[in-house]
């Protein structure tokens, strides 16, 4: 982002830039601010929340800046504002990752400590301890959420709800013409494609929010606020890494594409009393259902190099994804071996992908069976493809990446800063640059989460406040 905003090596090295990315210099003619946002948090309306431990600076060339962690806003309500090392080298690395991977997020500008011994609770259990505090600056188009607009529906506020939607089509969406009823539908119909593209990405990478409250939802579709997010390791369409929703699984891995159309629901109620018509927006609503459904099954063949469209294709992605649920398999290192598969030795689909299973021991009769009649049909499905074996493995290859920020990688990094080394943390950070790369140097990071990471706070058990 350094290049984007106009920064030079020297201005970051400056005692200026310092003051302006902690909060304790304004940068000329800016008008600090936090935002007034509601939000149904977990599917309950929360209300009034607010930005509490982020402000907005103003803009640098049509960017917004903002301090997460820089101390209390009107909305931190009883909190103080402040953020710690662990959660912003989490955010940090992961909303860069993300970016690499080509997913829409908000962008990460700096990380600074600042002196200060912030007392969190990591897990809620009543053991708060002290952590070094921290400041990440963060970047985006807009940081507007669904919830911006909640709040002011919410209030019958009909003229800050007009105000806010036609500043932000004219900012954000100025190609879909002066704000009226049909522009609002218009501008609610680009929010739902963009925040479905957002989902799609994530379920291809195999990435979990962890907590899509509507609070946390872009109106750009970008992947921001993040907490207890996390990768899946093994398969699981049922994994969640935040312990607040442990019991419910609402915001499981599986069910990821149906809260972000809950969401949406919740966007075109606010969005209402501007438009006073349902059928419309329940339309684009029903839209994004079949969007979804045809997207996902493109994504799918993608990740399996089926780049002909056949009606059984369907029928093979169930058969695949039954089978990896069943014996636990890391899912970014399944699918970046299967690109080297060769449809004249379906025989050695198993030997291809053993790397990928964690308790390959398991891997005996009636499971081993259907793996094989998995690859068998593979294997006959490719026979229809007209791509050379090379193309097919380049193209999978930058759909599955072979590196991701697994959550005991950032741990690790967490660990060695918070004892005054940053080497990690810069050497996660430029692997992460090139996720769809072999990077030789890196080899040692595409490797199965470590035994010792499965039940590790940090690596498995996240909370909101990570």
């Amino acid at each position: 982002m350094q290049q984007e905003l106009g920064f030079s090596d020297e201005d970051i090295q400056s005692k200026e830039f310092l003051l302006y990315v902690t909060g304790n210099a304004n940068i000329e003619n800016s008008k600090p601010f936090a935002m007034c946002y509601a939000g149904h948090q977990f599917g309950n309306w929360a209300g009034q929340l607010g930005d509490g431990r982020a402000i907005n600076l103003g803009e640098i060339k049509n960017w917004a800046l903002q301090l997460k962690g820089a101390g209390p806003t009107p909305y931190s309500r009883t909190a103080d504002g402040l953020a710690v090392l662990r959660s912003s080298i989490r955010e940090y690395l992961c909303s860069e990752a993300m970016h690499h991977l080509g997913i829409p997020s908000t962008r990460s500008l700096s990380i600074s400590l600042t002196g200060d011994q912030v007392l969190r609770d990591v897990l809620y259990n009543g053991n708060p301890a002290y952590e070094k505090g921290a400041i990440v600056s963060r970047v985006a188009k807009t940081f507007l959420r669904f919830g911006n607009f909640e709040i002011f529906a919410a209030r019958n506020d009909l003229k800050n709800l007009k105000t806010l939607t036609d500043y932000t089509i004219k900012n954000h969406f100025p190609r879909l013409g002066n704000p009226c009823k049909e522009v609002y539908l218009k501008f609610f119909q680009e929010v739902t494609n963009k925040t479905l593209e957002m989902i799609i990405h994530w379920q291809r990478v195999g990435f979990v929010h962890g907590v899509m409250n509507t609070d946390n939802m872009s109106i750009l579709g970008l992947t921001i606020d993040y907490g207890p997010y996390g990768w899946l390791e093994g398969f699981d369409l049922g994994w969640t890494p935040n312990t607040t929703d442990k019991q419910h699984k609402r915001y499981r891995y599986g069910n990821q594409p149906n809260i972000g159309l809950w969401n949406l629901y919740q966007l075109a109620n606010a969005l209402y009393p501007l438009i006073n018509a349902a059928a419309p927006l329940e339309k684009i609503l029903e839209g994004y259902k079949s969007s979804f459904a045809q997207k996902s099954l493109e994504m799918m063949r993608a990740k399996l190099g089926l780049f002909l469209a056949e009606k059984t294709d369907i029928n093979l992605i169930q058969s695949l994804e039954d089978n990896l649920q069943v014996i636990e398999i890391d899912m970014t290192i399944f699918f970046r071996l299967l690109s080297s598969f060769k449809k004249e030795q379906p025989e050695k689909g198993i030997e291809l992908i053993q790397d990928a299973f964690y308790t390959p021991d398991k891997l005996v009769g009636e499971i081993l069976n259907d793996w094989k009649h998995w690859f068998d049909s593979y294997a006959k499905r490719l026979e229809k493809e007209n791509i050379s074996y090379e193309e097919r493995e380049q193209r999978m290859k930058t759909t599955n990446p072979k590196y991701v920020l697994r959550n005991y990688m950032a741990q690790l990094a967490i660990d060695k800063a918070d004892k005054g080394d940053v080497s990690l943390v810069k050497e996660v950070y430029e692997l992460l640059k090139k996720p769809y790369s072999e990077q030789p140097e890196f080899e040692h990071w595409f490797a199965k989460r470590p035994e010792w990471a499965r039940h590790k706070v940090g690596c498995s058990m996240l909370s909101c406040s990570s």
